[in-house]
């Protein structure tokens, strides 16, 4: 009896308090520092992607553009033809969730 009176009297502990406190202050301190590492991280992303851009720009380091190639240049050789046909097939009907009987190719160009 004599406990459960102290327990209404006072049924805040300053320990308890210590532990509240230092959790959230624990949590608090760990999401400010998250955000201060996005923040230096976005800043380094953008430097580099202006890097890049600046390097594409500069004509110093483009090499000259090739020809396209047109189809009379370049025969499309398909080694093992029908396992790569029957793998495209299975691939597409995989992906659409239909029978593989259901697909039908009909031309296949490299690009």
């Amino acid at each position: 009896m004599q406990n459960l009176l102290t327990l209404a009297a006072n049924p805040f502990n300053i320990e308890d308090a210590y532990v509240i406190v230092l959790g959230i202050g624990t949590v608090f301190v760990g999401l400010v520092c998250i955000i201060i590492l996005c923040k230096i991280l976005s800043v380094c992303c953008k430097l580099l992607a202006k890097n890049q851009s600046d390097e594409a720009k500069s004509p110093a380091n483009s090499a000259p553009a090739a020809a396209p190639a047109t189809k009379a240049a370049v025969p499309a050789v398909i080694p093992n033809r029908r396992e790569t046909v029957a793998a495209i097939a299975a691939a597409i009907a995989e992906d659409l969730g239909a029978d593989v009987s259901a697909i039908r190719i009909v031309s296949i160009e490299q690009l």
